[in-house]
């Protein structure tokens, strides 16, 4: 359980480093005229986010779930492949990533690094799901598992409709 704990807070300080970056992006998208958007579900996602890092070690330690390899090690591979597509995606956008919804106006999109398959549009948010499923079944926390897919999923659907709505209004459509 010890080590299942410092993999959890790795990844509560990775997500820390996204806050910073998303900061200072914001910082720098605001400067040249962004527009901000979505706020009405960011506090939710937020929330949402904390509490995956919250339950999944209670869960471990309350429900005397056990760590069983055959699910254990590849679920941390997918981990790890998530924090590696979500940087993946972070350097790919550069300044204009974040984890709010701003968008600087005239801008084109980013067609590169996984932005450039048109089939996946939005890859940082395939790295979230991968990571709300993976991260608890490392120990067998299926409930969180299932209770933060469920969950990011309904918000998914607010967040990429804001998202997709912010970037046609930028592109003038």
């Amino acid at each position: 359980m010890t080590w299942y704990l410092v993999l959890v807070v790795l990844v509560g300080l990775e997500r820390v480093a996204e806050l910073v970056v998303a900061r200072r992006n914001a910082a720098w998208s605001m400067a040249r005229g962004g527009v901000m958007t979505g706020q009405g579900h960011y506090p939710w996602m937020v929330a949402l986010h904390t509490g995956l890092l919250l339950c999944a070690p209670l869960e471990v330690a309350l429900g005397e779930r056990p760590f069983l390899a055959g699910l254990g090690w590849p679920m941390f591979a997918l981990v790890v492949a998530a924090q590696g597509l979500r940087w993946w995606c972070i350097a790919s956008l550069g300044p204009r990533w974040n984890t709010q919804v701003i968008v600087v106006p005239g801008l084109p999109l980013v067609t590169r690094g996984p932005y450039r398959f048109r089939w996946l549009r939005h890859p940082n948010y395939v790295a979230v799901a991968v990571e709300g499923l993976a991260l608890p079944l490392v120990h067998t926390a299926w409930v969180t598992a299932l209770a933060f897919t469920v969950l990011n999923a309904a918000l998914m659907v607010v967040r990429i409709r804001c998202e997709n709505a912010a970037l046609a209004l930028a592109a003038g459509r």
